[in-house]
């Protein structure tokens, strides 16, 4: 099977790249392994708790795609410096408990796993 990484570095309500970024997820999981990496302020998208009152929650849609099969990580130090820390228990497929469910906290150097790895690639950024 071929493989999607879609790699996004704005916050979930700065711009449209997290709903955009969820949509092409969500159909390429009919022919693709997806991977999304969440770089720089894209680390608050899985944030639980937000209630954005003209948004989406970007959050909750990316937990849907977790459970479909796609694999979501944050930064580590971008993740850390906004206040996000890995845990060592893993919760329903998290490491931190201010994520929602199957999004990780990981180095850096998982991105260039998931890019080497990747038949295509998605870079949505300002």
């Amino acid at each position: 099977m071929k493989t999607l990484t879609i790699v996004l570095t704005d916050g979930p309500y700065i711009s449209e790249y997290a709903e955009i970024a969820y949509k092409l997820a969500e159909s390429a999981l009919k022919q693709y392994k997806v991977n999304i990496f969440l770089y720089l302020d894209a680390v608050h998208i899985p944030k639980k708790g937000q209630n954005p009152s003209f948004f989406t929650n970007a959050g909750q849609l990316f937990s849907g795609l977790t459970e479909k099969g796609a694999e979501i990580r944050a930064c580590a130090r971008c993740a850390g410096a906004r206040g996000y820390f890995p845990e060592e228990e893993i919760i329903e497929g998290s490491n931190c408990s201010d994520y929602f469910p199957g999004i990780r906290i990981t180095s850096i150097y998982e991105l260039s796993e998931m890019l080497s790895k990747s038949d295509k690639v998605i870079s949505l950024s300002r």
